[in-house]
């Protein structure tokens, strides 16, 4: 079971080294006792880690203190021994932020890397997955939803680890590229060197055991162990979001330039409308789109359906499949500057420039009196016209109470949730109670990819 860089065709189950918490300190609760080789000695009950004279002091419930630069803790007994990790920071830098105790199974690792502390679990991956899948997902969801995105959890998450092994890596693209007055910046998956994935929204949300593990959640996993989505062979790097409103995106128009035929835009519904225009390219034509009430798959109020992808924090979420936000001039122009550290004066213009297959934006021209600058990617339009993240990037602008050329009032109606690459988990779970089988969903979110199964 142990996961080494030869074993990356991934012919047995690997172990997954997830970073729960990075900070100069870490508090947390051994329940059972925990062996650690690197201080030949067990290790329970509550534990502070913090930085101190470039070394990781640990003090025990009795005021013992250990001081090192890495150390493992293994469990005893798999089962029954889990560590607690004190505030978990969930939904970094989203609105649901958030910070929570949080149980794990499986081994913990501490290690000093540039002036912080790596709280990182080592688990094998059909158990992390059980996590993801119980933290995207909820118990109330179809077993055919269940089993389709535990095989795009787990296809993400090995083609992530293949891909930042030094022996399968190419060199690395940057992902800022800026050019007289254009700035276009996407942000991908996060490059770990130390440990595999994070625990956030930024990978996969993973919370241990504290999202309860149902007979069905477990029957997913279990049914589709070691299951993956590949394209000519390659383990396919499956995305998804919340919402596609109604249209999927190509992942060239989120991320690299990198052409993905599994990762192409495909209509949110069972029977594509006939002589629909979709060619975003024209201002009218999105314009139509995102003012419109398109019948697709992910276009749902049903509660109880909504209810299985829609966790408590995101349940406060509405109007997601078409929405709008409204800013007066003095809070825009504010908002740019804090987030671009660009004074542009008066915002004259929020102008698109460039749109993906979904109508979302991929370039916006923002005009102002004393700066224009055309920015990009669709994250990166999120985050500037938002104190967190814009629902998506596809929107159109209305510009009202015009004096001087100035707009007193800009209202964004926009369209979906997240970046709409490959799955829409709404869309998804709406296919799985109308019937559709897993595969019948994977292979309608992910054209021409092939499901198999890769170890036992």
């Amino acid at each position: 079971m142990n996961f080494t860089t030869e074993n990356i065709n991934f012919t047995t189950e690997p172990l997954i080294k997830v970073c729960i918490v990075e900070d100069t300190e870490v508090s947390f609760d051994l329940n059972g006792r925990f062996y650690s080789v690197d201080a030949e000695r067990v290790f329970y009950g509550f534990q502070t880690a913090k930085i101190k004279d470039d070394v990781i002091e640990i003090t025990d419930q009795t005021g013992s203190v250990y001081k090192t630069q890495e150390i493992s803790f293994e469990p005893n007994d798999y089962e029954t021994d889990t560590v607690l990790i004190k505030n978990v920071e969930i939904g970094k830098k989203f609105h649901w932020e958030r910070k929570e105790h949080e149980r794990f199974r499986g081994s913990l690792k501490l290690q000093l890397i540039q002036g912080k502390i790596q709280a990182i679990n080592i688990i094998p991956a059909e158990d992390y997955l059980l996590s993801v899948i119980s933290s995207e997902m909820s118990a109330t969801s179809s077993e055919e939803l269940l089993r389709a995105h535990a095989i795009v959890s787990r296809s993400w998450l090995l083609s992530q680890i293949k891909r930042e092994n030094p022996k399968f890596v190419e060199a690395k693209k940057e992902n800022i590229k800026i050019i007289d007055n254009e700035l276009i910046k996407w942000y991908d998956q996060h490059d770990h060197q130390y440990y595999d994935v994070c625990a956030d929204d930024h990978c996969q949300r993973y919370q241990g055991i504290t999202k309860a593990y149902t007979k069905r959640v477990k029957r997913a996993i279990r049914d589709t162990r070691g299951t993956i989505l590949e394209y000519n062979g390659e383990i396919c790097d499956t995305r998804y979001s919340k919402c596609c409103g109604g249209i999927t995106e190509s992942f060239e128009n989120v991320w690299n330039n990198v052409n993905y035929p599994y990762l192409q835009s495909v209509e949110d519904c069972k029977f594509p409308a006939d002589n629909v225009n979709l060619d975003f390219s024209s201002e009218a034509t999105a314009e139509r789109w995102i003012s419109s009430n398109p019948s697709a798959f992910c276009n749902t109020n049903d509660k109880v359906i909504l209810s299985q992808v829609l966790n408590d924090y995101d349940q406060s979420t509405n109007n997601f499949f078409r929405w709008q936000v409204s800013y007066t001039q003095d809070e825009l122009a504010d908002l740019i500057k804090r987030k671009t550290g660009i004074d542009f004066g008066s915002i004259i213009d929020l102008k698109p420039v460039e749109r993906g297959h979904s109508s979302r934006l991929v370039k916006l021209m923002i005009i102002g009196t004393k700066y224009t600058l055309t920015v990009g990617k669709e994250l990166e339009i999120r985050r500037i016209l938002s104190e967190s993240h814009l629902m998506s990037s596809a929107f159109i602008v209305i510009k009202e109470d015009i004096s001087e050329n100035i707009p007193e009032k800009f209202t964004l109606k926009g369209a979906g949730w997240g970046h709409g690459v490959g799955l829409c988990q709404i869309g998804a779970a709406v296919m799985g109670a109308m019937g559709f089988k897993f595969d019948e969903i994977l292979t309608h979110y992910f054209k021409d990819a092939v499901i198999r199964r890769i170890y036992d």
